[in-house]
């Protein structure tokens, strides 16, 4: 395939990442400012946007910083007018459903455990109150009909739902075709440079391209990237294993932290979290196993569902594991946007930070995501 070349001289943005959070970005700048690139790699790069379980989910969120929770919230809350707002315009449905979710639990100490850990998480500076339940055995199972008895209770809220990732990312990108925003596949950025007059010139494989403001949202590379415009980010990429059962009838509308239906009927068992670093993408039978069992032992109607096959991704994460939004103070213009929850924040990057980055400025609501909290000095 051969990139086509840039249709402006100087973008007024140019995003570095086409997955699910530089689309969500660009997306959200469309009507904010002139012109738009979105600069991707080819199909050999890593790309946990095509590789995640595509939870819109907020129970698990900000335990160790109440402000991630509060942001989480915010973006479950918007969600339903991000997918309303794709379907109008592209006609792609994102498949969203938010009728609640469940985190199930075995045993008894998986239900005080998990009871004190979202009791602590929620007693946090920070973090904006919001309805949850811990349910018994029964509670959960008029949920979910035929859950297993070695369930013994569940944590639900009824913010959580699904998407679906892959017609997420068509959806932005359906969109910058018909709005004007120029993707530039194979685009790989391997140089930055600030000029005296403040544009950046982003050196690819394919040609410069200069832009006036950059968003660094290349996931993985984002540590590399940051680098380049005086942005020290620490990254820690964690491999997740993902196993896809055969399409069945509907069974499960309330969807699970660990397990989910698609809106076709497939299904995805997941949640194994590893810390591979980064070029171990390997399945290994034992975590699928283990994988296996769990979704057997939460609902045995999937004990005679096929397995069909299995991936692994890598998360994108910085070494804490929480979102890091932040302007670079030695290459003003340039921003960083790194989290593991692509799509869980699409709405919130699109609506909220989106016009931040148009108007110049970060708010300072979200002084807590920056990479400051990595260097802070020891006494």
């Amino acid at each position: 395939m051969v990139a086509s070349a840039p249709r402006f001289p100087v973008f007024d943005v140019a995003v570095v990442g086409g997955g699910l959070v530089g689309s969500a970005v660009a997306y959200g700048l469309r009507n904010r400012v002139g012109a738009i690139a979105v600069l991707d790699e080819g199909d050999i790069a890593l790309r946990a946007s095509r590789g995640n379980f595509g939870l819109v989910w907020l129970q698990s969120k900000g335990y160790g910083m109440g402000a991630y929770s509060r942001w989480t919230l915010n973006s479950t809350r918007l969600w339903p007018q991000l997918a309303a707002g794709l379907l109008k315009e592209t006609g792609i449905d994102v498949a969203l459903e938010q009728k609640g979710g469940l985190t199930p639990l075995m045993g008894d100490y998986e239900v005080e455990a998990r009871l004190a850990w979202v009791n602590t998480l929620m007693s946090q500076p920070g973090v904006e109150p919001y309805e949850w339940k811990l349910l018994d055995h029964h509670q959960a199972a008029s949920l979910v009909p035929g859950l297993g008895p070695d369930v013994t209770g569940a944590i639900w809220t009824p913010h959580d739902g699904i998407v679906n990732p892959l017609k997420l990312l068509r959806a932005f990108h359906t969109a910058f075709s018909t709005s004007g925003v120029e993707y530039l596949p194979h685009h790989g950025v391997t140089h930055i440079a600030q000029q005296p007059g403040g544009d950046f010139v982003l050196a690819t494989p394919n040609g410069e391209v200069r832009a006036r403001k950059i968003v660094l949202a290349g996931g993985l590379r984002n540590g590399d990237l940051g680098a380049m415009v005086g942005i020290d980010l620490p990254m820690a990429p964690q491999r997740g294993q993902i196993l896809v059962l055969e399409r069945t009838h509907r069974l499960l509308d309330t969807p699970m932290v660990t397990l989910r239906q698609n809106d076709e009927g497939s299904w995805l068992v997941g949640d194994s979290q590893e810390d591979a670093g980064y070029a171990d993408q390997v399945t290994t039978l034992p975590v699928l196993a283990t994988l296996a069992d769990r979704a057997v032992r939460t609902l045995p109607a999937l004990r005679d569902v096929r397995a069909v096959r299995a991936w692994s991704a890598l998360r994108v994460r910085a070494r804490d594991g929480f979102p890091v939004y932040e302007q670079s103070a030695t290459h003003p213009g340039a921003f960083i946007v790194t989290c593991h929850s692509g799509v869980t924040l699409a709405a919130t990057h699109a609506m909220h930070l989106a016009p931040m980055i148009a108007a110049g400025a970060l708010a300072p609501e979200l002084d807590t995501f920056s990479t400051r909290r990595f260097h802070v000095q020891k006494n």
